[in-house]
């Protein structure tokens, strides 16, 4: 990727790569750039080819700037989600085994509070300002400014090949704390080809609103345009209200999206000008079919390239049809190179339905079930850092063959008689929520160290109007406790970003477990929030402010769109 870049530097320097806010930099500029936080983190970090730096900072240029001097030097970045705090963010440090941690200048509270551990571990702590007071915590601003901007030798990274683990990108998968998913410089170099695929011209300016930190704002986004050598305007954060405006001011004609974020595009008002933009293409995944006509009906006639993969995956599709609703669509070649299959699946089970001989069965067209992807040299699978446990998890064995390996997605999908790809629903402990993967049991840990709380069981339940699936926890509490309504709202603030915290809360008098104790989501997830169905206390987090006792008023408002969440 970084032989890409440099490639686009030396084809036209002087061609616009990043525009952010009122700045906007060249491909020349943003390789000098990179090559002073090259030249400054070889000096200061003593950083050589191998070793790995994890990055935690929002969407900026020296994001990018810092990734691709960390290419030059031969290291490998660790993409930190910038929401996460405490528990997570030292286990997410840990688990790729950095030696050293730069974090964004807004981002210093967040780096203090674990700077303990952190200095215990003998790690290095730069952030992006041009001085810092606190001890055990470098400022780089100041350094970067001091160091040459020449090129850097390529003697650098001799070792590294395509095979080489290029980054960390983190995600919940099914279970647990987040995991840090290998991605090598192949697989990177792959993920960019879907602009390709979508037809991306050299001349289209790509809008990235999305997190740096994900695969999507990430791979599909910015290496993909750096594949296809054109310009990227880069936003903090997506903001529905000023989307269009953003798109009209820099000529936006490719934006990226996630399910969420059209939907939020067509819940603004509407207004004289909304099909008045250059905007040709859409990339992304997660969109509604009723979301995806409504936004062509109301922005005009966009090309939606809808897409489907996981991170980590191994197999993926490509909706290049336009279907409405498919998140892809078979091809015989692609069928050629990548064996893949939906198997019956036992939802109450949480476990693959098995013939008499112990194989998995394949799944009719037109039926819903699990896709797996075969694991082999075409389509590997990388598994997580330094955890095998979850690494294996992700594979099934003896498939449909004894000595097959096949991934498990975790992902419920139907594919009909013309071979086009629908997302049914995600299954085991994992739910999505304002395009975030919510872990389970990464909440549940969160509320079990609450002094009162016995036993948790999170899980996500389907709320009219919304993509995705909100957070609800059954708690059991501890003999003669009450629920403290008021600490757990102030221990969630703390310890979980907003996307994470359980909205609803049902107090029950044991948490409902399966024959093999494993804790029963389904049959929750399904009962939902209702306070007419649910006799057992309800608890609703209002206004992201304090947990109230969960009303029929309360609900009817939610469920008739008048509270949004």
């Amino acid at each position: 990727m970084l032989d890409g870049f440099l490639d686009k530097v030396a084809k036209h320097p002087h061609k616009k790569f990043i525009i952010f806010e009122e700045s906007s930099y060249t491909y020349s500029q943003a390789d000098k750039e990179s090559n002073k936080v090259a030249r400054a983190l070889s000096t200061h970090a003593g950083l050589k080819e191998g070793d790995t730096v994890a990055l935690f900072l929002g969407n900026e240029p020296h994001f990018v700037w810092l990734w691709l001097a960390l290419t030059k030097l031969g290291c490998i970045s660790s993409l930190l989600n910038c929401n996460i705090r405490s528990k997570s963010l030292i286990h997410c440090f840990s688990c790729c085994d950095a030696k050293v941690l730069v974090a964004g200048a807004d981002l210093k509270q967040a780096v203090e509070e674990v700077l303990p551990t952190l200095t215990e571990q003998g790690v290095r702590v730069f952030i992006l300002s041009e001085h810092c007071e606190v001890e055990g915590i470098e400022s780089l601003s100041d350094k970067v400014q001091q160091a040459s901007d020449q090129p850097l030798s390529p003697q650098l990274r001799a070792n590294v090949n395509i095979k080489s683990p290029a980054l960390y990108i983190y995600t919940s998968g099914t279970t647990g704390l987040p995991k840090a998913a290998v991605i090598n410089h192949e697989r990177l170099w792959m993920s960019t080809f879907l602009q390709s695929i979508a037809a991306v011209h050299s001349d289209d300016v790509l809008f990235v609103c999305l997190p740096l930190y994900h695969s999507s704002g990430f791979l599909m986004g910015l290496c993909g345009a750096i594949e296809r050598g054109i310009t990227v305007v880069l936003k903090r954060k997506f903001s529905a209200s000023n989307f269009w405006n953003d798109c009209r001011k820099y000529n936006v004609t490719v934006i990226q999206y996630i399910g969420e974020i059209m939907r939020y595009l067509c819940n603004t008002p509407k207004r004289d000008n909304d099909k008045d933009h250059k905007v040709r293409l859409a990339l992304g995944n997660g969109l509604r079919s009723d979301t995806w006509e409504d936004f062509l009906q109301r922005f005009g006639d966009i090309c939606i390239c809808e897409c489907y993969g996981a991170t980590e995956g191994n197999v993926g599709f490509v909706n290049y049809c336009g279907k409405v609703g498919a998140i892809g669509k078979e091809h015989f070649l692609h069928k050629m190179g990548y064996k893949y299959a939906l198997i019956k699946y036992d939802t109450e089970k949480e476990e693959p339905v098995k013939n008499s001989k112990g194989f998995c069965i394949e799944v009719p067209k037109g039926e819903t079930g699990l896709f797996v992807g075969k694991i082999e040299e075409r389509s590997p699978f990388s598994g997580y850092a330094k955890n095998h446990q979850q690494t294996e998890k992700k594979k099934l064995r003896d498939v449909f063959v004894k000595g097959d390996l096949y991934f498990n997605s975790g992902d419920l999908l139907k594919i009909d008689k013309e071979g086009f790809v629908f997302f049914q629903d995600r299954i085991g402990d994992t739910f999505r929520w304002k395009g975030e993967n919510v872990a389970t049991t990464e909440v549940a840990d969160h509320l079990l160290m609450l002094d009162f709380v016995e036993e948790a069981n999170v899980y996500g339940v389907k709320v009219p109007g919304h993509e995705g699936r909100v957070g609800m926890a059954a708690v059991k509490l501890k003999e003669n406790m009450d629920f403290d309504t008021k600490a757990v709202y102030q221990h969630v603030k703390n310890y979980l970003p907003s996307y994470a915290r359980p909205r609803f809360v049902r107090l029950q008098d044991a948490v409902v477990v399966n024959g093999t104790f494993k804790q029963m989501k389904v049959k929750l997830g399904q009962e939902g929030f209702d306070p007419a169905a649910i006799s057992d206390p309800l608890f609703y987090l209002e206004d992201n402010n304090n947990y109230v006792p969960m009303t029929q008023q309360i609900f009817n408002s939610i469920t008739d769109g008048k509270i949004r969440l």
